[in-house]
């Protein structure tokens, strides 16, 4: 159930391609191509590299994303939360991790430390309006809904 191909130059520095862990899922892992562990400490930010780089059809973009498993367990997320790489950009994949718990954390070589999902982008055409539809919601916000 293929609808896009995704090409990837393997760096030197890589030992694992992204790999879909289960037959269900949404999100390929993406690991740590490091040489040696890296100590992050609470509330501290850092840029790990994958070893690949990607090529994504027209249309697509791979979305980043924190990894549930670490993300729980250890406090371990993304600088950006989700971050985007657009189909033209051909630089190294790299991971921006941020450690929001109270304690240090031992990034591993190989470690799975983030998830890339492949989606479709839709452009929208912009048209500036003088006012918009009205909606049972209008501006309510944040929490404004219970």
């Amino acid at each position: 159930m293929y609808t896009t191909t995704l090409k990837i130059e393997k760096l030197s520095h890589n030992k694992f391609l992204p790999e879909y862990q289960t037959e269900g899922a949404a999100g390929m892992d993406l690991c740590a191509a490091i040489e040696a562990p890296i100590l992050l400490k609470p509330l501290e930010r850092r840029l790990i590299p994958t070893g690949i780089k990607i090529e994504l059809e027209h249309g697509f973009e791979a979305q980043i994303r924190p990894r549930s498993g670490i993300s729980i367990k250890h406090g371990i997320s993304l600088v950006n939360c989700v971050g985007t790489i657009d189909e033209d950009y051909r630089g190294e994949v790299c991971v921006p991790v941020i450690n929001l718990s109270n304690e240090e954390y031992t990034i591993q070589p190989n470690e799975r430390i983030a998830q890339m999902v492949i989606a479709r982008v839709e452009k929208a055409q912009i048209r500036v309006v003088q006012s918009l539809s009205e909606t049972a919601r209008a501006a309510g916000g944040f929490g404004s809904t219970g």
